[in-house]
């Protein structure tokens, strides 16, 4: 944990909060009880743009202060912890009290609490396929009411906007703001063994399987890969599909996948699928062999690369990670490397997941927080514990604990397409269930790749 910011930290926090505020919307008229958008004042332009001071600005004056905002999400023990201590200056300043409830039941939990009209003022959603839902029947707060598309442009990267819009009663709806997230188009390796070895970074994906040919040469797997993890068994499998996807098809056709409009069974899909068994079903190439993928579990699966001498020397994996590696290493024992292009054309896109911020209560404190949650500053000292990246552009490089989580942020903020978890955008029956089932399938060899995408493909009807 973090210890509380000195005055004058806290004194350059608020100028330059209230000083980047001054482009952004103001608060509406308090209302405490509708969970339905207010009218906008009549001094505001359209797109949520006003000649007032912004909600933040105002909140971080002292206009909201002793109000009580409530938030609900899935944060528990050490992450419900460090989300305390990000928000612990801004309350302080303010006099707002962000009242969060962490639950491990959190996806349960908030529909019945929506639906029996007890809904939090803001929900923390990392699965946004759940969001969507609400945004579809109307109960969610379009943050364009009060943030203008200029500032919503200046502290997002256009991809982030775009995954944020979703369907609502009347039209797109800006379903909520990115808070926290996690880069996981990364293949890690052991640095100092991979320079020992004369090995050197890939930069396409020709020259991935050149080098994971030539490990294989050399005597060693070049890959460790686990898929096992409880009743969750499947979802690394996904995650290379979904990487695979956005390497060798268009974006919009990465977003037909995840909505269901091009089914599994298309031969765009098939492709991709093909193209990870050129790593995953060739015994030469991952360690323990195919048989093994099923029932190593994930968070085992990167251990090889730190045996002495390495049993294997690469693994693609998100940026959470470095929590599985063996205690005692440092930052300069490990390094990473995006996931290579395949089709030059698609560029280098970021497959990414994280958590998005729905407002389902609207009044001035309530957007004041919400457009705080918007800046790079409220992630500040979670950042600084490690494993975060901010998808705030004004998020300072100065803040991330070493050079990996620096890079991970720049990965992300210059990526050509940054796409979300396809699996978690997906319905549960689908992205939680068939699609995590028959990738099981089909690597352990149960089932053949037809039949295996025949069978995910059926999770569309359920």
């Amino acid at each position: 944990m973090y210890t509380r910011k000195t005055k004058n930290a806290l004194t350059v926090f608020i100028l330059t909060i209230v000083l980047a505020m001054t482009i952004t919307a103001c608060g509406g008229k308090n209302n405490n009880t509708t969970n339905q958008p207010t009218e906008k004042p009549s001094d505001t332009a359209e797109g949520g743009t006003s000649t007032g001071d912004s909600a933040l600005a105002k909140a971080l004056n002292g206009d909201f202060k002793g109000k009580k905002v409530t938030m609900f999400g899935p944060f528990t023990d050490a992450d419900e912890v460090k989300f305390n201590e990000s928000i612990k200056a801004f309350e302080e300043k303010s006099g707002i009290d962000i009242a969060y409830e962490g639950s491990k039941e959190f996806e349960a939990t908030i529909s019945v609490r929506v639906n029996g009209g007890n809904a939090p003022d803001i929900a923390d959603f990392p699965q946004p396929g759940l969001l969507k839902g609400f945004v579809n029947s109307g109960k969610v707060i379009d943050v364009k009411s009060f943030l203008s598309d200029e500032y919503l442009k200046k502290q997002y990267n256009q991809s982030w906007l775009d995954m944020a819009t979703m369907k609502g009663t009347s039209g797109g709806v800006m379903s909520g703001i990115w808070a926290r997230s996690s880069v996981k188009s990364l293949v890690w390796y052991n640095k100092k063994a991979f320079a020992e070895a004369g090995y050197t970074v890939p930069k396409t994906w020709t020259e991935l399987m050149a080098l994971t040919d030539q490990i294989a040469k050399d005597g060693d797997p070049a890959w460790s890969i686990g898929i096992e993890s409880g009743t969750a068994t499947g979802w690394p499998a996904t995650d290379w599909m979904e990487d695979i996807m956005l390497r060798t098809t268009t974006p919009e056709n990465y977003d037909k996948w995840v909505s269901g409009e091009l089914p599994f069974t298309d031969p765009v899909v098939k492709n991709a699928a093909e193209k990870m068994a050129e790593i995953w079903f060739n015994e030469d190439y991952v360690y323990g062999g195919k048989k093994s993928i099923a029932t190593t579990s994930f968070g085992d699966a990167v251990k090889p690369l730190f045996d002495n001498p390495p049993k294997a020397w690469l693994h693609r994996q998100a940026g959470f990670i470095t929590s599985f590696f063996p205690e005692g290493l440092t930052a300069d024992d490990y390094d990473w490397f995006p996931l290579p292009a395949i089709d030059e054309q698609y560029g280098q896109p970021a497959l990414i997941s994280g958590d998005i911020y729905a407002m389902f209560n609207d009044r001035p404190e309530v957007r004041a927080v919400m457009e705080f949650f918007t800046t790079g500053e409220s992630l500040k000292a979670w950042i600084q514990t490690g494993g975060v990246t901010a998808p705030m552009n004004d998020a300072d490089p100065s803040w991330y604990p070493n050079e990996q989580e620096r890079r991970m942020a720049e990965f992300v903020k210059t990526a050509e397409t940054i796409r979300f978890d396809g699996s978690d955008l997906m319905p549960g029956a689908v992205g939680a269930g068939t699609f995590w089932k028959g990738m099981t399938d089909w690597v352990s060899g149960t089932v053949d790749l037809d039949t295996a995408l025949k069978e995910i493909q059926a999770g569309w009807k359920k």
